[in-house]
This record gives structure tokens, sequence and C-alpha cells, in this order.
């Protein structure tokens, strides 16, 4: 891709069911902006969630270990190739952009929507060479991020499979200039595996930073619970596999077990909290808190590594797992019903992530108390302390007041985009669901 002003790209409007909207796109081009005001409008008058697709070229390096593999026979590629074989022949914007059979296609759920499908899930990306920065989603073969381009609505021209599996037949056009292209399936997926990418990367990490602090720990019961959740893992990459070529779900993928142990860590996260929350309300509020003291509700917090950072860690990875057997159940559950796709989906979805969300804004809370609180100096008898004293107090004062980086809790939804690079052969991999 190209830093270039005049790139053209072009944008499908995306429908989940038959909807009737006033007329907004026409087919002047659009600058980004309009774009994202459009998705809002949408958004708002629709009375079936509307996305946009959007097809950029595909760039000469991209990390595809990222994101989830699925191969031409998929539904979600079969959903997405036949969008393109239709719309290409209306539209001489679509057909230029995917006539090489490969592209990087950007699915963006406008946040009205995103809040139900993906709260507590998608966070914007922080940018490390700017304060407060967010990464932008498309960079050339040199890492320059693309800033410019012009949007080219597509004309809708058909249904692209309103109501079934992989194998669904284009319908007719919906009547009307404010007709829509209805692609359930199509944006379904697309969340669905994005999502699921996301949590599969949490998860990494989480996994990561937990072999890194048990190799400074002699607990054998932490490391048990590390092996037995990450364990849990292979049954949910066979049932996500089954699930997105539209098989059904059988007692031998061992995703019950699965699901008992990551529940079992959820409740241990739980409690922990419980724990947690009640030592801190014991302190004294307003006073300097000894290291000792904290020490004791919060084993290891003086350290780099510690029991208390570790339990942190395991209960990431508990809610990174829990977020894609979620995934799995509200896509098992919408596709039992192929007339009522994305209703049943969100439904799944919301239903069982407000327990997660909960859990994850508690121990957010925990770490932004433990970051505010004042150390106060090893209690003793000598008006002098030593050298090693004071660089233990300096030390651990920032090692507390560090807990509060990184943390987020929900606020402001945004809009969610979900990446999805095609190669010629029609495979795609989809990468981590982000903030748009």
């Amino acid at each position: 891709m190209t830093d270039d002003s005049k790139a053209i790209v072009p944008v499908w409007t995306l429908a989940t069911g038959d909807v009737r909207v006033p007329a907004l796109t026409g087919d002047e081009p659009m600058t980004p902006e309009r774009l994202a005001e459009l998705r809002g409008v949408l958004a708002a008058l629709a009375d079936a969630p509307i996305a946009t697709l959007e097809a950029h070229p595909l760039p000469e390096k991209v990390d595809r270990s990222r994101g989830i593999s699925l191969d031409a026979a998929s539904p979600l590629a079969q959903h997405l190739s036949q969008l393109i074989t239709q719309t290409a022949q209306g539209s001489s914007a679509a057909a230029k952009a995917t006539a090489s059979g490969e592209g990087l296609f950007r699915v963006v759920v406008p946040a009205k929507v995103a809040a139900q499908v993906a709260q507590g899930i998608v966070s914007p990306m922080a940018s490390k060479a700017v304060a407060g920065g967010v990464h932008g989603a498309f960079v050339d073969a040199t890492g320059k991020i693309v800033a410019q381009a012009t949007y080219v609505p597509v004309g809708q021209v058909a249904a692209a499979g309103a109501a079934g599996g992989a194998g669904a037949t284009a319908g007719a056009a919906l009547a009307g200039s404010a007709a829509l292209t209805v692609a359930a399936p199509l944006v379904l997926m697309a969340v669905a595996v994005g999502v699921s990418a996301h949590a599969d990367r949490q998860r990494q990490q989480a996994i990561e930073r937990i072999t890194e602090l048990l190799e400074q720990l002699t607990e054998d019961k932490l490391n048990d619970e590390r092996r037995e959740l990450d364990g849990c893992r292979f049954a949910i990459d066979k049932a996500t596999a089954i699930l997105l070529d539209q098989g059904k779900l059988g007692v031998s993928l061992g995703l019950d077990s699965a699901a008992h142990a990551i529940g079992k860590a959820l409740i241990d996260a739980d409690n922990r909290l419980g724990k947690w929350q009640a030592a801190l309300d014991e302190l004294p509020e307003g006073k300097p808190v000894e290291i000792a003291t904290l020490a004791n509700s919060f084993p290891g917090i003086d350290d780099h590594g510690g029991m208390f950072r570790t339990h942190l860690e395991i209960a990431a990875l508990a809610i990174a797992l829990q977020r894609r057997v979620i995934v799995l159940q509200a896509v098992e559950h919408a596709q039992s019903d192929p007339d009522n796709l994305f209703e049943n989906f969100t439904r799944e979805l919301k239903r069982d992530q407000q327990r997660l969300d909960e859990l994850e804004s508690g121990i957010a809370g925990v770490l932004v108390r433990l970051s505010a609180l004042e150390l106060a100096r090893p209690g003793g008898r000598r008006p002098v302390f030593t050298g090693n004293e004071v660089d233990r107090l300096m030390r651990v004062a920032h090692q507390i007041r560090r807990l509060g980086e990184g943390v987020t809790t929900t606020g402001r939804a945004t809009d969610v985009a979900i990446e999805i690079a095609r190669d010629k052969d029609g495979s795609v991999v989809v990468f981590p669901a982000l903030a748009a």
C-alpha cells in the first residue's frame, strides 16, 4: 500500500437482515470522515445491524501468525468470494480492487453494534511511538501507516446468502434505491473469528507472562493451574475449526472438560478478587502503608515476579479462554437458527460476557487502588535507614505505581474492525478484532 491521497478504496454497505434505510451513499467518492459518519447514521436508522466492508491492497509483509487461517472452502471465505464476484460485475472500482484475487478486507462494525458483540473484548492498540496514540490498521512494506484514501460506494446487486450456509445462493436484489446487501453470515463469521483471534492473542500473551513469572517461583500448584488452563486451547481450537466449517460439536472434542476447567479457574479468580478487595478495604484510608503489611495480603507484590502477579495472569488467561468459548457457543446457537443469525449471536455473547466484564472490571479496580497507595517507611526505632532499605522502598513504590499502567476500563464504545487477508487461492486469514 502507498500513502497516496488519491488511492481509491471500494466500500460495501452490509446489512444483517432485510432492512430499508434512507438512501445515503449514492455513488460519489467519500472521505474517511464521511464514511465514519455514514456508519453511525446507518446504525441509528436501521432495524438490523449495518456494517461496512473495505477492500485494500494486500501489504507486502503481513504477519499471518497473529490471525486464524481458513481455507477457501470455509463459509467465511466462500461468502467473501461470493460477494466479490457479484459486485465486481456492476462496479468498476470493485472489479479493479479485486482483480488480482488477493487483498486486505476490513469489516467495520459500528459502535452501537460493537457494544453488543465485543464489549469488554476489544480495545485500542496503544501506540509506543506517541503517548496516548493508537495504531492505524494499514501499513506499507516499510511499516508506514496509510493515512489517506478515497472511498467509493459499491452498488448493491444481490443478497449474499441472507440466511444459509456455505452453499447459499445469491438471491434477488432488494428493491428500491435504499436497498443494502444482505450478508448476515459474512458479518457474523468475520466478527466471530476476529473476536476469537483477539481472545487467543490475549491467551498467548498471558501464557508468556505466566511462564516468565513461574521461573521465579517454586509453586507447583500455580504451575498445575497454568498447564490445565493452557491445555484447554486444543479442544477450543478444534471446536472453533469445526464450527467455522459449519460442522457439529461432539463430546469427543473435550470441549465440555475444557469449559469445566476454565469455569473452576474463573471461580478461583473471583475468590481471589474478593480477598484482594477486602484487604484493600481494611487498609487505613489516606495513610501510608508499610510494605510488609501489603505483602501479607498480596504475596510477592514487592518482587518483580511473585504469587500475586501470577494470580493476575492466570485470571487473564482464564478470561481469554472463556471469551473464545462464549464465541463458540454464540456461533453454534446462531447456526442452529439460520433465519435469525445475528440476533441469536449477539444475545448469546451479551448474556455470558457480563460476568467476565465484571470480573475484569473488579481486577482493574484493585490494580488502580494499589497503584495509588502511598508506602510508609519501614517501622523501627532507628532514626536513620540503610541505603538498602531506601532502595527497596523506592523500587517497590515504583513497581506498585506501575500496576495501574495499561489498565483499561469500559468506556465509550468504539467501532470494531476485523481485518481479513485474502490470498489468490481464496483462502483467508482473519486477524484479531481491534478498535477502528
